[in-house]
C-alpha cells in the first residue's frame, strides 16, 4: 500500500487550471520582488564586477534558474496535476518521500521565515529612526509580534493574503523603480575597487540560484495549475527569468548609483541606500517593504505547516505551525537568520541536488513521470548527499584555494545530483514503481 500522502491526493483537473500570466509568473516576480532577495545582492559583488559584470551574472543565473531548477519539477507538475511531494515519490521513493522533498520543504521553510522576520524587523525599526541591531530588546520583541502573528494568519487567513499578495508585490515593483530611478544619475560614475569579475560573477550566480532553489522545486505546485507547456515555458521565462533580471538588477544599480553620487558613502546593502532617498518618503520606503514581506513571510509558515501537517498528519497543523515560528523567533534573536549569504548556500545545497536528481529521473523516464517508487528510492537519496556535501564545501574545513573555486556551489551541486542519478539509476538502483491507481 502507498503512503497517504500519495493515496489520497487528488490532481488538479484541467478545468481549475489558469494561462501563466494569471499564477505562474506574477507567483514567481512576487517571489524576487521580496526584500529578502535583493538585499544583499550588492554586497561583495558589485566593488569585484561592476555593473556590467553583475547584471550579465543575473541574466546567466536566471536562465539557469529557468532551465535547471525550474523546468522539469514544472512539466511533471503540469503533465501529472501532483504537487511536489507526489512527484518527487519517483525520485525518492514512496517512503523516501517523507523526508525528501517532504519534511526537508518543511524544515528549509522555517529558516526562510526567520530571514524574513529578520530582515522585515529590521525595516520596521529603521523606519521609526530607532536602533535596528539584533540581539536587543526591542528588536526580538518586534521580531517575536512578527513572527508569532504572521504564522497565525499562514494558518488561519492564507486565503486572504493570497489575495493580496499581487497588490503588495506591485508595491514592491514600484519602490524599486522609485529608487533607482533617484539614485540612476550616478552609476555612469561607479568605480570598481578591486577588479574580481570572475569571483562577482559566480557570486552573484551562487546568491540567485541558492534564493531560488526551494521555489525551483517548488515549480511542481505552480506546474500542476498550468494548462500546458506553454503556460510553463512563458510563466517560467517571465516570472523567474525576466524577474530576476528587474529586481535583482536595479537594485544592485541603485547601490552603483549611490556610490557614484556620494563619494563618502559606503553601503553595500539596499537598506543603507533607502536613507538617501530622504525625507518621509524614505521612512515610508521602510514600512512599505516591510508591509510587502507579509505575504512571504505567511506563505513560508503555510508551506511549513501543509508540509508538517501531509507528512505527520497527527500533529495538529496549528501546533506545528507555531512552533516551527518558535524556532524561527529564536534564529532571529540569536543573529543566526541574519546571515543570508549562509542561508542562500544551505538551501541552495539543500535543494539544488534535489533539483538535478528529479531532471535525471524525469529525462530517464521518457520526460513523465514514472510513478511512485516502492521504498526508498537510494538513487536519489546518494545523489542527494553527494550534491550536498559539494553544496556546503565553503562550510567545511578545506583549504581556501579550494573554497574559492567552489563557488557556484549551489551549480555544481545541481550537475552532482542529476549525474550520480543518472549513473546509478543505469545501474539498477531505482525500485520498481507502483500504480497510483492500485492503492
Amino acid at each position: 500500500m502507498l503512503p497517504d500522502y500519495i493515496s489520497k491526493a487528488v490532481p488538479n483537473a484541467q478545468s481549475r487550471r489558469a494561462p501563466w500570466y494569471v499564477n505562474t509568473a506574477p507567483s514567481y516576480a512576487g517571489i524576487f520582488l521580496w526584500v529578502v532577495f535583493f538585499q544583499g545582492i550588492a554586497t561583495e559583488t558589485l566593488s569585484a564586477g561592476g555593473v556590467g559584470v553583475c547584471l550579465a551574472a543575473l541574466a546567466a543565473a536566471g536562465v539557469l534558474c529557468y532551465f535547471l531548477y525550474y523546468y522539469a519539477p514544472a512539466m511533471l507538475g503540469m503533465k501529472t496535476g501532483y504537487p511536489l511531494y507526489v512527484v518527487g515519490s519517483s525520485t525518492f521513493g514512496a517512503t523516501g518521500g517523507y523526508l525528501m522533498p517532504g519534511l526537508l520543504m518543511g524544515l528549509l521553510q522555517i529558516g526562510w521565515f526567520a530571514v524574513c522576520a529578520s530582515l522585515s524587523t529590521k525595516y520596521i525599526l529603521k523606519g521609526f529612526g530607532a536602533d535596528a541591531s539584533p540581539r536587543t530588546l526591542v528588536f526580538t520583541l518586534v521580531a517575536a509580534a512578527w513572527c508569532l502573528v504572521t504564522a497565525y494568519i499562514g494558518v488561519k487567513g492564507i486565503q486572504y493574503v493570497a489575495k493580496a499578495s499581487l497588490y503588495l508585490s506591485l508595491v514592491a515593483l514600484v519602490m524599486v523603480l522609485l529608487v533607482f530611478l533617484k539614485t540612476s544619475a550616478g552609476i555612469a560614475d561607479y568605480k570598481v575597487v578591486e577588479p574580481h569579475p570572475l569571483v562577482a560573477f559566480a557570486l552573484i550566480v551562487q546568491m540567485v540560484i541558492g534564493f531560488f532553489a526551494t521555489a525551483g522545486a517548488a515549480g511542481a505546485d505552480f506546474g500542476m495549475n498550468s494548462r500546458h507547456e506553454k503556460d510553463v515555458r512563458l510563466g517560467g521565462l517571465v516570472g523567474i527569468t525576466l524577474a530576476i533580471l528587474y529586481a535583482g538588477g536595479l537594485p544592485l544599480m541603485s547601490v552603483a548609483g549611490a556610490h557614484g553620487m556620494n563619494p563618502g558613502f559606503t553601503g553595500t546593502t539596499y537598506d543603507s541606500v533607502i536613507p538617501l532617498i530622504g525625507g518621509f518618503l524614505a521612512s515610508s520606503m521602510f514600512f512599505l517593504f516591510a508591509i510587502a514581506s507579509i505575504s512571504p513571510a505567511c506563505f513560508c509558515a503555510f508551506i511549513a505547516g501543509n508540509s508538517f501537517s501531509t507528512m505527520l498528519p497527527r500533529v495538529p497543523r496549528m501546533g506545528s505551525t507555531m512552533l516551527g515560528a518558535v524556532i524561527g523567533l529564536a534564529l532571529v534573536a540569536g543573529g543566526v537568520a541574519e546571515n543570508l549569504a549562509s542561508v542562500f548556500k544551505i538551501v541552495g545545497a539543500s535543494f539544488g541536488p534535489i533539483c538535478g536528481a528529479m531532471t535525471a529521473d524525469y529525462l530517464l523516464s521518457g520526460k513523465r513521470w514514472a510513478g511512485p517508487r516502492q521504498g526508498i528510492n537510494w538513487a536519489g537519496y546518494i545523489a542527494w548527499a553527494l550534491g550536498f556535501v559539494v553544496g556546503i564545501v565553503s562550510f567545511l574545513p578545506v583549504s581556501p584555494e579550494l573554497k574559492s573555486y567552489a563557488q557556484p556551489a549551489v551549480v555544481y551541486s545541481y550537475l552532482i545530483g542529476f549525474v550520480v542519478y543518472l549513473v546509478l539509476a543505469k545501474a539498477g538502483l531505482e525500485p520498481k514503481t507502483v500504480a497510483v491507481a492500485q492503492a
